[in-house]
């Protein structure tokens, strides 16, 4: 249903933690422009755990607004309450996003039966095309693939965002249910390789900063050109690597502000980029082709 290069969007924010609307509007034209495939929003790169329920539901009215359907926009609904992800969920629905997206309940740490129940009352209770997603080194919960496989018949449940990171997790997810719903990369590191295995494209961090790179990598994986998408990926390794230098989102909206396309803001318990990773993160940015914000 979608594919290519979705960027984990960032929720730019001023120092006092208020949403920017004037660099969240520039950020949807920057994408848009350079060609990302699809918009994901108030996800874990949108801080979506520091936003409250109204918050939350504003933004995405916001960003669909926004986008005017020129790309999908999926939303980041998912919750650790299988209630509040039914909230969620049917206001990322009324909102107009083309789909949801929902982590594993991070904390409770529910059995493989307890996800399987959370996924289908979801499910159930909201039509609009869900995404499963799947980040155990967050949330201290893992989403097996005979856990998926079951999920995979449900109607509306239409893919999985993988971010272990793990190869063979994936190709096991694909042997087990890929005619069923699609997989996603999680994991910029391991994308390439991922969709060049059948993955229909990666849920970006890394697409932030270098939107038409990452698009036009995962178009070549998708299109099998492993030389094509090789030579682009290995100009973007370091950024893969340095944007988890500390907890993402704070390098990523570090660089973004650097390039002069965001305040520095992040809400608490976020604190902004150690200086001693400043050089590694540019580094990363100039390999990249990135330029620096002539001001900085």
């Amino acid at each position: 249903m979608f594919h290519g290069s979705m960027v984990a969007l960032v929720t730019p924010m001023r120092e006092d933690g208020v949403i920017d609307e004037d660099s969240l509007e520039a950020l949807i034209e920057f994408h848009v422009s350079a060609g990302t495939d699809a918009i994901v929003a108030v996800g874990t790169t949108g801080e979506s755990a520091t936003l409250d329920e109204q918050e939350h539901c504003a933004l995405l009215r916001r960003i669909v607004a926004l986008v005017k359907g020129r790309i999908p926009v999926i939303a980041g609904t998912g919750a650790n309450s299988t209630q509040e992800a039914i909230e969620l969920t049917r206001c990322g629905m009324e909102a107009g996003a083309d789909a949801c997206l929902l982590v594993t309940p991070y904390y409770n740490k529910p059995t493989q039966e307890g996800l399987y129940q959370h996924y289908k009352a979801v499910a159930a209770a909201v039509p609009v095309p869900q995404i499963l997603y799947n980040v155990p080194g967050r949330t201290a919960c893992d989403l097996l693939p005979e856990t998926v496989a079951r999920l995979a018949p449900v109607s509306n449940i239409v893919g999985i965002k993988e971010a272990t990171g793990k190869l063979e997790r994936g190709k096991q997810i694909l042997e087990l249910c890929g005619d069923q719903l699609d997989l996603y990369s999680g994991d910029d590191a391991t994308a390439m390789e991922l969709i060049l295995a059948g993955a229909r494209g990666d849920i970006s961090v890394t697409a932030n900063v270098v939107p038409k790179p990452m698009h036009d990598m995962c178009a070549a994986a998708l299109a099998g050109d492993r030389g094509r998408a090789e030579q682009i990926d290995q100009t973007l390794s370091a950024l893969h690597r340095d944007l988890f230098i500390e907890p993402s989102p704070i390098p990523v909206k570090w660089a973004l502000h650097e390039m002069g396309l965001i305040p520095p803001g992040l809400r608490l318990p976020l604190t902004p980029l150690s200086p001693q990773c400043y050089d590694r993160v540019r580094d990363a940015l100039r390999q990249a082709g990135v330029p620096g914000n002539a001001d900085a």
